[in-house]
């Protein structure tokens, strides 16, 4: 059966793990009794977690035609003689409508008839409530037939790994009282002769010396230090600045007469430079004349901070690019983290309302400044520093925001939960990480689901 991905916007991605098939339809009949038969109706429908009734009874409604479909043999009928692209461009907007998020288009969401009679779809994956519009002439007829919950099938799901669990439990005992059996055996066939009972000691001390060299518990202690250690040594973070030294890269990098144009803007960024490297000194020094050790330190990183955000959102508005922006930032001496945190501020500064697509747009910075999983640890937490200062809108919008860098492989699974558990383990439970629940939950039933699709194979 030809498969195609759910949605008219993810037609020519290849990697899309949502799919339905594509729509099969027979004209049947003749004269005024003639009607449009979709033929795989009910395989449309399973795709996209929707009962085959609200599909068949949208082509009704749009068509201003009758439809009927009978749930004991899935025969779907729309009177007259329609189009097979006619019916598909309806199913789309059916898509739009009733199955894909408002907020991040993924078509995993569920209808959810609030007390009032208003439908609604929340977001498996982001958490988000969509509004469906009332005044489509489909709702009347899903308020009198309410989708099925469902709860039951997570039941069964849980049932089904709990069996799994206690027959693997089973087995492990069963093979260990086999193990014991055989060792037993051993001993009373070698315990007559020295040297059959010196190599079974020999045999024992090589069997609890390679336990011990294998254990994993003290590897997973020390895996975030080492790690961390190894992120640091690959960075450089010295580089010439000097006037002589951009001329040099640049002259490296492009051609003579692209170099000639480029040269008068360097030269007003370096003088920008110059400019907050004297408001930096000046800032130390009066620190060092009417403070104390202590304070004038902490004064200065506060200071050195913000002129960062300050420099990157000039050569930002200069029209830096991305490549030329991570050769910037490893020029800076302050800590990955607090280069992080300042290259976010100063591209989404201000940010609110359509926070999420702003992160669409400039993916590109993002990704120069992300190589590994700790710059995605680094980036996570400035995307949480982030949210501390700016607007309530903006911050509704944060489990958007790491959705789309999941989309666009700037952050990966294993990252983002490991950052979700830190943030929670910390007691922090802040409305960051409450926003950014939901999706965090889809991302563990995703994986738990396809571990599950893979066993089944197996079997």
């Amino acid at each position: 059966m030809a498969l195609q991905n759910i949605g008219a916007a993810n037609s020519d991605d290849a990697f899309y793990r949502y799919k339905m098939p594509k729509m099969i339809t027979k004209i049947e009949g003749r004269g005024n009794g003639i009607k449009t038969n979709i033929v795989n109706m009910v395989d449309i429908a399973k795709a996209l977690a929707r009962p085959a009734s609200y599909t068949t009874k949208y082509f009704g409604c749009e068509l201003g035609a009758q439809s009927k479909f009978d749930e004991k043999t899935g025969v779907s009928l729309v009177n007259g003689a329609h189009d097979t692209s006619k019916l598909a461009g309806l199913l789309e907007n059916f898509i739009k409508k009733y199955v894909q998020c408002y907020g991040c288009s993924n078509p995993e969401t569920e209808i959810i008839i609030t007390k009032t009679q208003m439908l609604t779809l929340k977001c498996a994956a982001c958490g988000y409530v969509s509004d469906v519009d009332m005044r489509d002439k489909l709702t009347t007829f899903i308020l009198k037939n309410p989708p099925e919950q469902k709860k039951g099938s997570k039941d069964k799901k849980a049932m089904r790994r709990a069996e799994k669990e206690r027959l693997k439990e089973g087995e492990a005992a069963d093979d260990e009282q086999k193990k014991l059996k055989k060792e037993s055996r051993k001993k009373l066939t070698t315990i007559s002769t020295k040297d059959g009972a010196s190599s079974k000691t020999a045999v024992s001390k090589k069997k609890s010396g390679s336990d011990g060299d294998g254990s994993a518990s003290p590897v997973e202690r020390q895996h975030d230090t080492i790690h961390n250690h190894d992120d640091d040594d690959d960075v450089e973070w010295q580089t010439d600045t000097s006037l002589a030294a951009a001329q040099q890269r640049i002259q490296e990098q492009l051609n003579s007469v692209t170099a000639e144009m480029v040269m008068l803007s360097t030269n007003e960024e370096l003088v920008e430079e110059q400019k907050l490297e004297k408001a930096k000194k000046g800032h130390t020094d009066g620190n060092a004349n009417g403070n104390t050790m202590h304070s004038e330190s902490n004064g200065a990183q506060a200071n050195s901070f913000g002129i960062n955000v300050a420099e990157i959102k000039v050569r930002l508005k200069n029209g830096i690019t991305p490549n030329q922006l991570q050769t910037f930032l490893g020029s800076l001496k302050e800590s990955p983290q607090e280069v992080m945190t300042a290259v976010f501020e100063a591209l989404f500064d201000g940010a609110g309302k359509g926070f999420s697509k702003e992160v669409g747009k400039k993916k590109k910075y993002i990704a120069a400044t992300v190589e590994d999983e700790a710059a995605q640890l680094l980036l996570l937490r400035a995307v949480e520093a982030f949210c501390g200062k700016c607007s309530p809108d903006a911050v509704k919008e944060v489990a958007l925001v790491v959705k789309v860098l999941y989309d666009d492989d700037i952050l990966e699974e294993d990252t983002i939960i490991k950052w979700y558990r830190e943030g929670n383990s910390g007691g922090k439970n802040s409305i960051v990480f409450k926003n950014v629940k939901p999706f965090v939950e889809w991302l563990q039933s995703a994986e738990s689901e396809e571990e599950e699709e893979e066993e089944e194979e197996e079997e």
